[in-house]
């Protein structure tokens, strides 16, 4: 029989970010939100916790669990505030993950147990001004010069690249072509402080505005050849594989955005009034709450189904999208209604639903855009 309880180990550590969010990140991140403040010392919390190596083995710092620990953990936090969950998101999923499942002994030894103990951030430099879902039309390039690669180009909208404890970034090159006339890809590690390395100031952004993103500038950047991530010429495959991984970590976070919204509303309706009865006893708002619990209930098995198949080895590039598709519209719709809900008090920064409708929109965007993981459902069904 199938059976979708956590077992006691996911189940503490669920239970354990919750209350963590709840007791540290809620009361404070309001105000880190409005003042477009990076909160280091909510992340050093965190990497005390263990929370940016969970994924990742103990021989290299990590706690030495599985990638659904790390769902797990983005769910309970985006309930609370969707900056801090993409903090770690990133950090993990496009930070560490690429060294731990593509590094050399040497870049492992280095990099990760820092990264795990969430003393420094890692970034993933793919997209670019001029192309974000196309990621094969990259322009950023990466030649050898004896013992050294020579980065030139620009990336943009990379999360963690700019915070004072950003590490590296690996960045996603050209290395040359095939003999077919298409770009040879690859991935190269560049660590912060780099010379012709640099960092431009923060955008400003709707949403996730208590996070780090900012676009990058390579200009005749030379790091080690030490430096390549795994093949060379891999680095597309290595990229792919990273953002399937990664699409159903960001469903976590839409599943967590969605379900902060019905937590918000819950609250609301058992205390507003209006012609003189709890709001939460009219038939329409019970009739709304309970179409965003659906979507929310839906989303969830979605990732779930999506990080067992992972974990057992299977394909699932299918079921990452679907996921990443579902959670994005429930977050997205959740907000929308969540804020209906509350009304005028809904379009006031200071109430948690404010954020969450800022924060929804990226999610049908970021990772692969709701059109991309429709694009990528119809291929894997023999279409197109």
């Amino acid at each position: 029989m199938l059976d979708f309880r956590l077992d006691e180990d996911h189940e503490a550590l669920r239970k354990t970010v919750e209350e963590f969010a709840r007791a540290e990140v809620a009361p404070v991140i309001g105000g880190f939100y409005e003042r477009e403040e990076f909160p280091y010392e909510i992340v050093a919390k965190m990497g005390r916790m263990g929370l940016f190596g969970l994924p990742l083995p103990e021989e290299h710092g990590g706690m030495g669990g599985d990638y659904f620990a790390l769902c797990l953990a983005l769910e309970e936090l985006a309930r609370v505030d969707s900056s801090v969950a993409i903090t770690l998101e990133a950090g993990v999923s496009l930070g560490a993950m690429p060294i731990h499942r593509f590094g050399s002994d040497e870049q492992k030894a280095t990099w990760l147990p820092r990264l795990a103990a969430g003393e420094v951030l890692g970034a993933f430099g793919l997209t670019e001004p001029g192309g974000g879902s196309d990621a094969g039309a990259l322009r950023t390039t990466a030649r050898l010069d004896g013992d050294e690669w020579v980065v030139n180009g620009t990336k943009a909208f990379i999360t963690n690249s700019g915070t004072d404890i950003t590490g590296l970034v690996t960045v996603a090159a050209v290395t040359g072509r095939r003999e077919n006339g298409k770009p040879e890809i690859s991935a190269i590690l560049v660590p912060s402080g780099t010379p012709g390395f640099t960092v431009s100031r923060k955008y400003s952004k709707v949403g996730w505005n208590a996070s780090d993103t900012r676009e990058l500038a390579f200009q005749d950047c030379r790091v080690p050849a030490a430096n390549l991530v795994g093949e060379r010429g891999r680095g597309y495959a290595q990229f792919l594989q990273t953002l399937d991984e990664g699409r159903i970590a960001i469903a976590a976070i839409g599943v967590g955005l969605a379900q902060g919204c019905v937590d918000e509303c819950l609250r609301y309706v058992g205390e507003r009034e209006a012609f003189g009865r709890k709001i939460g006893e009219y038939q329409a708002i019970q009739f709304k709450i309970a179409e965003m619990e659906v979507r929310t209930h839906t989303a969830r098995l979605a990732y779930y189904h999506a990080a067992s198949k992972m974990l057992r080895g299977e394909p699932f590039k299918r079921e990452a999208a679907i996921a990443k598709l579902v959670s994005s519209e429930a977050a997205m719709d959740n907000a929308r209604e969540a804020t209906q809900v509350f009304g005028g008090y809904g379009f006031m920064n200071e109430y948690p639903v404010g954020r969450f409708y800022r924060d929804a929109k990226i999610l049908e965007i970021g990772e692969g855009t709701s059109e991309v993981q429709k694009m990528l459902i119809a291929r894997e069904l023999g279409l197109g």
